[in-house]
């Protein structure tokens, strides 16, 4: 699969879930994250936006993979790519969304929700990953000092994000969004230096 191919998917995600989380009736971007946007009567758009896009990256990450040039790399875009197609299996409704879910978390969580944080597990995992090994395999200092800024964005970025998770904080979407933003940016742009 070409590399241009996982650059476009990468920066279609972002696209897809800034828009429809910005249009969508009784979502609040500031405070629900991108993967409630795969709850309610429009969540086909989000679903097929992870499936695609994910794969999308995945295929590209699995040539760079197979290359012979920056396995490392390969991998773990391979992993991210995985782990956004997974993040398809549905987190629960809770927080006030969809419209009419209690403003709350279930008391129970169910197994698809389960597998959805593994999936987002390794999605958030891999992006910081991606900005270290990106730093000492691609060639050039332009390449070394972005990603070490983006690095350092996603790092403050993923403890605000958790922070505001775990307090059910009114700005937990904007974190997510300071985390997904400029990582996925961050893998368009690696995919498209080798375009």
């Amino acid at each position: 699969m070409p590399y241009g191919i996982g650059a476009l998917g990468a920066a279609l995600f972002v696209l897809v879930f800034l828009i429809d989380g910005a249009t969508r009736p009784g979502y609040s971007p500031t405070r629900h994250t991108v993967s409630a946007l795969a709850l309610g009567p429009r969540g086909w758009l989000q679903r097929a936006n992870f499936v695609l896009c994910g794969a999308a990256i995945t295929g590209s990450a699995v040539r760079l993979l197979t290359s012979g040039d920056h396995q490392m790399l390969g991998l773990v875009l391979t992993i991210f790519g995985l782990g956004l197609v997974v993040s398809v299996v549905p987190m629960d409704p809770m927080r006030s969304y969809p419209p009419g879910t209690p403003d709350r978390d279930p008391t129970e969580f169910s197994v698809a929700h389960a597998v959805h944080d593994v999936a987002g597990a390794a999605v958030f995992f891999a992006l910081p990953v991606i900005a270290v090994v990106s730093a000492f395999t691609l060639p050039g200092t332009a390449w070394t000092v972005g990603a070490v800024l983006v690095l350092i964005v996603l790092m403050v970025a993923l403890i605000a994000f958790q922070r505001a998770w775990e307090q059910d904080s009114p700005t937990t979407g904007t974190a997510q969004r300071a985390v997904l933003v400029p990582g996925l940016l961050w893998v368009a742009a690696v995919f498209a230096s080798f375009a």
